[in-house]
């Protein structure tokens, strides 16, 4: 293993420039480069690495989990891609994903609300944080986790640089797990590739009627495992009851645990709880206080148009 001599690259460009951190170039067939990606036909030459090369050795020893899907995800998709990824980390999963906005961001914040493993990939060299709107999460991850590329530093995003990063991070996982996406989008090309390499793809089910439905649908009618939750995901990675996932237990008054099972249920906003919608409620002030009292317990988030989410 050898230190980068480029180092990092301070750049002014919209990309957004990241300064301070250290990059280690591990070449295939060292101990600390991931197995699974090594063994793979045309496997990188070499990748760099930010959050420590022994870090990355630790995190990929046990099999790990690609959370991909799309950029415009729904509430839905970022509550359920959050919730999955905090469940995996919590039972010592490696999360993996790209830093993109949308599920691929909504997977790195759960597993890092538990300071859970979890890697990005990149699409440009390490010094390059894009988009320049995840600085932030892009430092969080590489101070518990890994940020990996396969590009040194200094270099920007390519034409064929999202297939590289693709490549990369099917490549590192066992199972990739789609959680919103379109039939034709790219989180399906990571699956289809995932499929060719004899992986594990799982698919979380939504609306019939969403677009961002449709491909996991596309896959589940494929036979991908159906996921649910956590404890869904890490009984196809080790056989069911082979791990168990945490339960994440809320102490709950029965007035407060009755409203998140309607709210779990489909009638997610005040109007709809409070029967100011036509259907029957309670008094809107007491629904309210409620609501608002499981949002501070982590029960539940506001989502688009009013609309509130459970948590997993």
């Amino acid at each position: 293993m050898s230190a980068h001599s480029g180092g990092w690259h301070e750049r002014a460009e919209p990309e957004g420039g990241v300064s301070d951190m250290h990059v280690e170039e591990v070449g295939c067939g060292e101990h600390c480069y991931p197995q699974a990606l090594a063994q793979m036909r045309g496997a990188p030459r070499a990748l760099y690495v930010a959050g420590g090369a022994e870090r990355l050795g630790r995190l990929l020893r046990e099999p790990a989990v690609a959370v991909v899907g799309t950029r415009r995800a729904s509430d839905y998709g970022m509550e359920t891609a959050r919730a999955l990824a905090r469940g995996l980390a919590a039972s010592g999963v490696s999360v993996l994903g790209a830093l993109a906005d949308g599920i691929a961001a909504a997977a790195h914040m759960g597993a890092l609300e538990v300071r859970g493993p979890t890697v990005t990939v990149m699409k440009a060299g390490l010094d390059i944080c894009y988009p320049a709107s995840r600085r932030a999460l892009y430092a969080r991850v590489c101070e518990v986790g890994c940020a990996v590329s396969e590009l040194p530093c200094g270099s920007p995003a390519l034409r064929w640089s999202q297939a590289m990063r693709m490549r990369v991070l099917v490549g590192m996982a066992q199972m990739v797990l789609v959680v919103e996406s379109e039939e034709s989008g790219d989180a399906l090309a990571a699956a289809r590739m995932a499929q060719m390499l004899g992986r594990t793809v799982a698919a979380v089910p939504g609306r019939v009627s969403a677009r961002a439905s449709s491909g996991p649908h596309a896959l589940l009618r494929e036979g991908a495992y159906l996921v649910r939750d956590a404890q869904d995901a890490l009984d196809a990675l080790y056989g069911v009851g082979g791990r168990q996932a945490p339960q994440r237990k809320l102490p709950l008054e029965p007035v407060q645990r009755e409203l998140l099972e309607q709210v779990a249920g489909g009638r997610d906003t005040l109007g709809k709880l409070s029967g100011a919608d036509g259907e029957a409620g309670g008094d809107a002030r007491e629904t309210l206080a409620t609501l608002t009292e499981l949002e501070l317990m982590g029960a539940l988030v506001r989502g688009d148009g009013g609309r509130y989410v459970p948590r997993g």
